[in-house]
């Protein structure tokens, strides 16, 4: 059975991405067609790349840095969430993506983003620095808007008609990350 993370890419206070996660795990695990994994990027405190980081934190970070490899590593193919801040990719996440390459080619990425337009833009910008680790993402994302599928643009209450981009996305990438399981 083929694993899947999937990574809520913010670790800012007050983010959205948890419960965007938690609906996306709900939605995926109901299929009984792959081992999912909610990766809360909250839980790994990667110092930013190439900054100088103290000698008496040195160690709690290259544990970090390990740790977040390791889990990325395990997976097949992920779902990546993330929050669209300034028109892009959120910070934390790309930093963190920083991190990796060799843990992630060759496997396949689909989306489930939020923002002021569904996260769009932060998916767009998140394909080019997947492209660039050689992960394969699929077409079909899933665009929560923080206008219409949040109350107070806090408080998730998607839509339903959001469940047949979800099924979409989810076959496609179960299809990719199978198929990129016999390139590893």
């Amino acid at each position: 059975m083929l694993k899947i993370g999937i990574v809520v890419g913010s670790n800012r206070q007050g983010r959205n991405g948890e419960a965007v996660g938690q609906w996306i795990y709900d939605f995926a695990t109901k299929r009984n067609d792959a081992e999912y994994e909610i990766v809360d990027l909250a839980n790994y405190n990667l110092p930013l790349l190439g900054a100088a980081v103290p000698e008496a934190q040195q160690q709690e970070a290259e544990a970090a840095i390990k740790a977040w490899s390791e889990k990325m590593a395990s997976f097949d193919g992920y779902i990546f969430i993330p929050a669209e801040y300034n028109h892009a990719v959120n910070g934390a996440l790309k930093n963190a993506l920083d991190y990796l390459n060799p843990e992630v080619n060759n496997k396949a990425a689909g989306f489930v983003a939020y923002g002021s337009l569904g996260g769009a833009r932060a998916i767009e910008n998140l394909r080019l620095i997947l492209g660039e680790l050689q992960v394969a993402d699929v077409r079909t994302a899933v665009t929560f808007s923080l206008m219409t599928d949040f109350e107070n643009m806090s408080v998730f209450k998607p839509a339903d008609y959001h469940d047949a981009n979800a099924n979409q996305m989810l076959d496609q990438l179960l299809s990719w990350s199978g198929a990129l399981k016999t390139v590893r």
